[in-house]
């Protein structure tokens, strides 16, 4: 993870967390853009892959997953 990464303060990521855990799509999303325009795509990949994602449980991960894909995907199965 690239210095810039681990320095993004926690309170930008939370909001995100809290979105997450509402089940609130367009809000997350405009988050995201918000953490994109502000410190780039290369820190939100990063920011997202070590600190938000890692947090999730894996009932909000599945959801994020199923929200990002559902477009194209007409069912998703549970596999345990």
């Amino acid at each position: 993870m690239t210095l810039v990464a681990a320095q993004v303060s926690i309170t930008a990521i939370i909001p995100m967390l809290a979105a997450i855990a509402n089940r609130q799509w367009e809000q997350f999303k405009e988050l995201e853009a918000d953490f994109v325009s502000q410190y780039g795509v290369e820190v939100w990949q990063e920011a997202f892959n070590f600190r938000l994602k890692p947090a999730l449980d894996k009932d909000s991960d599945r959801w994020l997953l199923i929200q990002w894909c559902g477009e194209g995907i007409i069912s998703v199965k549970n596999v345990a």
